[in-house]
């Protein structure tokens, strides 16, 4: 069987004993304590919490999830089992069913469906769970396959206290020869031999806060099986990397280095670091995740750059990524589509990142060598390789291998602790755990009376009933008072809560003379809209029947500009090109702001064009419509699903004339029309391969264009021309400038040469080149350039300077510098720079022509001077 046939094949299995087939979620869990999805059962917590009931007449839901982990990173490569990304077959249960069933289903997939041979299998379970022993035996299991291990392999936890459960893992054994020769060798040890494939999970108990294990009324299941791992065994292959799924990235590595995979420890580590970064980087930037210095930026940026790195230890020198993308789109495409429809952005942001991070190997090198130059003896700070990785970018691996090269050792220690406290930091800002507690009260108020119903689509005001208050975090039973403010919470409303880049709406609640002024509308939790605001008098208490209305005219503007979004969107991709994804949004009533995918600065010609084809598309005056579909014939209709979000199994697809057919649950016009007028007012950079475009549109368009056309006016008064002659009498102006210009410094220049810079003290060394040292009490870095400049235009023959002073904040510097002649006589201002700015505290560089420095002592001038005599031999 190939991993495609694995992969369905699970779906299949577990569909025919009643659990529901579900997709896959993003790699961006909904959960904000999660830094990314790293179990199939993330998606399924709510259910686990019983926040969510599966409809009949399903039993559990079966999945294959894509993951991606990264803490266990170094041994990535090193060995033939860990991955970063991988697809987790998982089957999951919220009360349906249980051990006996599920340890059946397992062994008959096992046996039946992958053809495991029963001698072939081993299983563990939790030390004191007796009943699993007997449900495995009970299936023919002999009692000399089952093993039992302690709490730290076989017992899982949400935490210290809550949901948990003991686990039985099922084990393949690879033979002797894959194993460790141990006589104690068995399930669970670290050697290849025992392969566990498959992890079943038994939530059955609520941990106390004494540790006592008290019976959930509900027992659930939570199982995982590697799809690579498992497809390595079906196939008779020993690691992941020599499955079907990812032998082909194996071979590619071999097609572009010239290397055999087999014959080198460490080809084989790279290359295997490459095929599985590889992945990861398609499906992270797939799933909507962009390069970025932290968080999940952070994680997909590492993640390349250490493929690159490798691919430089196999002698890979050009951009290479690109290759490994199409590899993976062209295996996975299939099963996982928003990859093929991402496929020429996820290729152009790595490209993009890549021949960046090149880049930013040169300057870190530079950095690098800088550090060794300066150093007084064998040994380069643990502060500094922190630097090179954190600021640069630069592998400590890369630091240690230059260091080795020149004979230096690295403080790893010192790295290492830094380390430690950078990934402190980290930890206390985001929890990457596949398990953590939904609390507070926003979850009880949606569990007590359910999601509020959202009729705003279609109407701006209602009859509700208020449901629930929160007031400075907690619930209260009323409001009263003018000026109490709170959150007010509706069995129904026309409000729509902030979700999408569309900003809450603002309105009013009323209950006889008690009147609440809605100023925002946000989305605490899945499905419940806050009513935030305060009341201007009277009591609203729980229980009371209110009006509700919207403001009809700021929703108005927010439709316009979140219209115009969509338009927006559609003209971008015209002008630029398919890679434009949208990569963000904000919609409120005065302005629009559209995040998108792009690698360089857009031309005036470019904004023009796309302003016009927005503005001809409003005044073509075409129907907005919208009807809801599952994601599943919205996707087959070719409908846009925006780069990076999240959907559920129905969704709202909008359509713009028969040009644009977006997914959005978003409010809009009927008619493009009703947009007015768009003017784009800013594009600019965000983030790398990210640019922003702001821009207005209807009245706040009018007003924008009217004040450009007002300063217009004053700028042409100013200049005394017409508005149409501003541009060629700033034109005129800029030359005159940029000519007084040119003659200040000539005459600067000249003024040095003929003295404007008279030397404290001067000496002259004659030899195969004349050299001049000189110091002046007072100039800076440029005033001894235009001194050089002026010195070398006199000078035919072989000529040098070397100069310090003090310049303007009281700061020493230096500046060396020699004409061709010079140079190609011996001198080497570079040198002297380095070897004479210790004496003034300080640190420089440059070229054999011309080098600087500046320091911190200015005390020590006159003894540089003295040193530059020595130096020069004078």
């Amino acid at each position: 069987m190939d991993s495609a046939e694995i992969r369905e094949s699970f779906l299949k299995f577990f569909e025919e004993k009643g659990c529901k087939r579900m997709p896959s979620s993003s790699l961006i869990p909904d959960d904000p304590s999660m830094l990314l999805t790293s179990a199939g059962m993330v998606q399924f917590k709510p259910y686990f919490l019983q926040q969510k009931q599966l409809e009949e007449p399903y039993v559990g839901t079966t999945t294959v999830q894509k993951c991606l982990r990264t803490s266990d990173i170094d041994n990535i490569g090193r060995t033939g089992r860990h991955l970063s990304f991988f697809e987790m077959l998982g089957n999951f249960s919220f009360g349906k069913y249980f051990k006996k069933e599920m340890c059946a289903w397992a062994l008959e997939y096992s046996l039946d469906v992958l053809k495991f041979p029963m001698d072939k299998l081993h299983f563990s379970v939790f030390e004191d769970d007796d009943e699993t022993i007997e449900i495995w035996q009970s299936l023919g299991v002999a009692p000399d396959r089952i093993v039992r291990l302690g709490a730290d392999d076989n017992f899982w936890t949400a935490g210290p206290t809550g949901p948990c459960g003991p686990c039985s893992e099922l084990y393949y054994d690879q033979g002797e020869e894959c194993g460790c020769g141990s006589p104690d060798c068995a399930p669970g040890c670290d050697c290849d031999r025992f392969i566990e494939y498959w992890n079943c999970v038994f939530t059955q108990f609520d941990r106390q806060e004494d540790g006592t294990l008290v019976p959930l009324p509900k027992k659930n299941i939570d199982t995982g099986m590697g799809l690579e791992r498992v497809a390595a065994l079906v196939q008779g292959k020993h690691t992941n990397y020599e499955s079907d799924i990812l032998i082909g990235m194996i071979r590619m590595c071999e097609e572009i280095t010239g290397r055999t995979y087999g014959e080198s420890q460490a080809d084989d580590m790279a290359m295997r670091i490459i095929a599985d970064h590889s992945r990861a980087v398609t499906f992270m930037i797939g799933d909507g995740i962009l390069p970025s210095n932290e968080g999940r930026g952070y994680v997909l940026r590492r993640l390349l750059r250490r493929a690159v790195r490798y691919g430089h230890l196999l002698g890979i020198e050009e951009a290479f990524l690109g290759k490994f993308v199409d590899e993976v789109v062209s295996e996975m495409g299939c099963a996982y589509p928003e990859i093929v429809e991402n496929h020429e952005l996820i290729s152009r942001i790595v490209l993009a990142e890549e021949e960046r991070f090149r880049q930013t190997l040169s300057v870190g090198q530079a950095y690098l060598a800088d550090e060794i130059d300066a150093l007084e003896g064998d040994t380069l700070s643990g502060r500094a390789a922190f630097t090179l990785h954190d600021t640069y970018g630069f592998p400590f691996d890369l630091t240690l291998e230059l260091c080795s090269e020149r004979g230096i050792k690295v403080d790893e220690e010192g790295f290492r602790a830094l380390m430690e406290e950078q990934r402190e930091r980290a930890r206390s800002h985001v929890k990457d755990l596949a398990w953590s507690t939904y609390e507070g009260l926003y979850p009880a108020i949606v569990e007590e009376f359910g999601e509020t119903e959202f009729i705003g689509y279609d109407n701006d005001e209602c009859e509700a009933k208020v449901v629930a208050i929160v007031a400075d975090g907690q619930r209260v039973e009323a409001l009263e008072g003018e000026g109490s403010q709170g959150e007010i919470f509706l069995s129904a409303t026309p409000f729509y809560g902030e979700m999408g880049g569309q900003v809450g709406d603002i309105g009013k609640i009323s209950c006889g003379d008690a009147i609440f002024d809605v100023t925002d509308a946000q989305r605490p939790e899945h499905g419940l809209i806050s009513h935030i605001g305060k009341l201007c008098g009277g009591r609203i208490e729980v229980g009371s029947a209110v009006s509700v209305q919207i403001d009809r005219m700021h929703r108005n503007r927010i439709e316009r500009n979140h219209t115009a979004t969509h338009i927006l969107h559609y003209a971008l991709r015209q002008v630029l090109g398919d890679h434009v994804k949208q990569a963000g949004s904000l919609v409120a009533p005065n302005r629009l702001r559209f995040d998108f995918t792009h690698f360089e600065s857009m031309t005036p010609a470019q904004i023009a064009e796309v302003e016009g084809i927005v503005n001809g598309k409003i005044m073509a005056d075409g129907a907005v419509s919208y009807h809801e579909s599952s994601l599943a014939s919205a996707r087959e209709a070719g409908v846009t699903a925006l780069f990076g979000e999240k959907y559920g199994e129905v969704v709202r697809v909008l359509e713009c004339g028969d040009y644009s057919k977006e997914l959005c649950g978003g409010c809009h016009v009927r008619h493009t029309s009703e947009i007015g007028f768009f003017k784009i007012v800013s594009e600019t950079s965000v983030a790398a391969n990210t640019r922003r475009i702001e821009a207005v549109t209807s009245y706040d368009a009018l007003d924008y264009v009217n004040r450009m056309l007002g300063e217009l006016d004053q700028a042409a008064s100013a200049l005394k021309v017409s508005p149409t002659g501003v541009v060629a009498k700033v034109e005129s102006n800029a030359k005159r400038i940029k000519e007084l210009e040119a003659e200040l410094k000539r005459a600067k220049s000249a003024s040095a040469s003929e003295g404007g810079l008279k030397a404290a003290k001067q000496e002259s060394v004659e030899g195969a080149f004349k050299l001049e040292i000189s110091l002046f009490e007072a100039a800076g870095i440029p005033e001894l350039k235009d001194y050089w400049d002026a010195k070398k235009a006199k000078s035919t023959d072989p000529f040098a300077v070397f100069c310090a002073a003090k310049n303007a904040k009281g700061e020493p510097v230096m500046l060396a510098a020699g004409n061709d002649g010079a140079v190609s006589a011996g001198f080497d201002a570079s040198a002297a720079i380095k070897a004479l700015a210790p004496t003034i505290a300080g640190r420089g560089g440059g070229k054999p022509a011309m080098a600087q420095a500046g320091g911190k002592d200015a005390a020590a001038l006159e003894q540089a001077f003295d040193e530059a005599k020595a130096f020069f031999g004078a």
